[in-house]
């Protein structure tokens, strides 16, 4: 299959056929992330989706999940959306779960009715990098969203009754933000009340503006020993219901994982443990993104 630049899926679509239709990210202008700072958005043609799709269906007879790359497919008119996940189950049949990335603007200038109609075509999940509930700093990374806008997305997802998957980065406010960062994230996802979170931890990558933030003084990295105290802080203000935590990206310096509320003690209870040295921590070389 045909893929441009390196290929970004979350940790949870590992073993799913990547479908990539749009190239890089519509917004591309978060100072953190440097994964599409190289790449001009583009839309691929029909011919070379088609292409992907006639080679999967003669070599992807076991995987059951179609994860639609990159960035931003959701920006597609909904037209084209619903011509793409009609040709999915043409060349794909056997296929029973489809999940993109959403930005938040394209899904708020989806209608409901429009997204319920991509639901019964097989779209089942979308993942929204929230980042952080606090507006200072998502102003500071260049989001282009507000708490309140993020919100008003995840809210139309999940009243299709699509499974709402949110991202969000520790350490991303730095030391000064930290706890209005842990304390706002948590707020702001009680409100979203997804099915699933993704906790990753921010890593400064050489092509972003960040990096220079951080080189000249103007952001101070945190430490491992802050971070869980972060982690710490942002655990114990969820309260959400039937919804999967996940810290177990490869950025994160304590892998965890479990359900909430049933695990969330036992989460708070492990990030403890790791602050006292009882369990080990990720060493900071084999941290990656």
């Amino acid at each position: 299959m045909q893929y441009i630049g390196n290929v970004i899926r979350p940790p949870s679509e590992a073993g799913s056929i990547i479908l990539q239709v749009t190239v890089g990210c519509s917004h591309n202008k978060c100072t953190f992330c440097g994964a599409y700072k190289d790449i001009a958005f583009s839309i691929k043609s029909q011919q070379t989706i088609v292409e992907d799709l006639e080679f999967a269906g003669q070599h992807c007879h076991r995987q059951k999940r179609l994860f639609l790359a990159d960035g931003d497919v959701l920006i597609l008119s909904q037209t084209r959306l619903v011509a793409l996940l009609t040709l999915i189950r043409k060349y794909l049949p056997w296929v029973l779960h489809i999940s993109l990335y959403g930005n938040a603007k394209s899904i708020r200038n989806k209608s409901v009715s429009e997204l319920l109609e991509l639901k019964k075509l097989g779209l089942n999940r979308i993942y929204i990098g929230l980042e952080s509930g606090n507006d200072s700093v998502l102003r500071s990374i260049r989001k282009g969203e507000t708490a309140k806008s993020m919100i008003d997305a995840a809210q139309k997802v999940n009243e299709c009754g699509i499974f709402l998957s949110v991202s969000i980065l520790l350490g991303i406010g730095g030391i000064s933000d930290s706890t209005r960062h842990a304390v706002d994230t948590a707020n702001t996802l009680n409100i979203m009340t997804p099915r699933q979170i993704g906790a990753l931890t921010f890593m400064p990558l050489p092509n972003t503006p960040l990096v220079r933030d951080v080189k000249n003084g103007n952001f101070i990295l945190m430490t491992q020993q802050e971070i869980l105290e972060e982690l710490s802080t942002l655990v114990s203000q969820l309260n959400l219901k039937r919804c999967q935590f996940h810290a177990n990206h490869a950025s994160n310096y304590l892998p965890l994982t479990g359900r909430l509320p049933r695990d969330k003690y036992t989460i708070i209870s492990a990030i403890a443990m790791a602050q006292q040295g009882a369990i080990a921590t990720i060493p900071e070389h084999k941290r990656a993104l």
